[in-house]
């Protein structure tokens, strides 16, 4: 099933439907288990040495309605997704379309233990008051506060020290309370291919992006335009938008997906 700005924008009333940037199935490098991925488009707060320069600019990409969204879940659900992942860009600023998303997760997955994991470069209080459902109970965990590049971490699934991963319901503490001080030997991560492009999906850890691309230059690949720093004026057309966000219809793989040792 693919999603594009066309088919995304329904009827729903100006701000509940979020724009976004990507959207995948299965992601396993963000959050325990098997899970959808939503990645939002526009972030208000660039943080240095962010991975996805690409998400920043806001406004420009797929609209994805309550409604639309309900169906991906529905059909990630229907193929054994575990959880809900919404990066970004910066979620918190979309609130009123966050929350709408969020309700149809939390509607949908009525009677499964299929928990909705928000990140937000935000303090867990300013997203509060941006988006107090998210917080009051939408949102099983949330993992907050601006990336710091010169505060490295391993814990699992955050960029730097400063970021907490803060289980906010019954299904969070049960869910996330055995990863709050969990440091695996390798980060989490996967590459995501398709013919003309390849991304990857989780948090790398220092030094990490910079030894991927020595190891391609090694390997005779030639290397584009990377989200990891600002596009250059000469680099090619093609961007986020150019590529669809799929839930595959046979197994729930996708056939470029590989995925790093925990």
């Amino acid at each position: 099933m693919e999603l594009t700005s066309t088919d995304t924008t329904g009827p729903e009333p100006a701000g509940t439907a979020l724009v976004v940037n990507r959207v995948h199935f299965p992601v396993t490098a963000l959050g325990p288990g098997r899970r959808l991925g939503v990645w939002v488009q526009g972030c208000s707060i660039g943080c240095a040495g962010c991975l996805a320069h690409d998400t920043w600019a806001a406004g420009a990409g797929p609209r994805l309605t309550p409604e639309a969204f309900r169906e991906v879940w529905r059909r990630a659900l229907e193929r054994g997704a575990e959880g809900l992942t919404v990066s970004g860009g910066e979620p918190g600023d979309q609130p009123e379309a966050l929350t709408a998303l969020l309700r149809v997760a939390r509607q949908e997955a009525a009677g499964r233990p299929a928990d909705l994991l928000v990140y937000s470069g935000h303090p867990l209080a300013e997203l509060e008051r941006r988006a107090p459902e998210v917080t009051g109970g939408l949102a099983d965990a949330v993992i907050g506060e601006p990336y710091r590049a010169d505060e490295p971490t391993t814990l699992i699934w955050r960029g730097s020290a400063n970021q907490t991963l803060t289980p906010l319901t019954v299904l969070g503490r049960e869910r996330y309370g055995p990863w709050l001080d969990h440091r695996p030997g390798r980060a989490p991560m996967q590459l995501v291919a398709s013919d003309h492009d390849a991304w990857l999906i989780g948090v790398p850890r220092a030094g990490e992006l910079a030894a991927l691309e020595r190891s391609l230059r090694t390997a005779g690949f030639r290397q584009g335009q990377v989200s990891w720093r600002p596009a250059r004026p000469d680099a090619p057309s093609a961007g986020p938008y150019a590529y669809p966000p799929t839930i595959p219809s046979g197994s729930g793989e996708t056939s470029g997906d590989k995925e790093s040792d925990r």
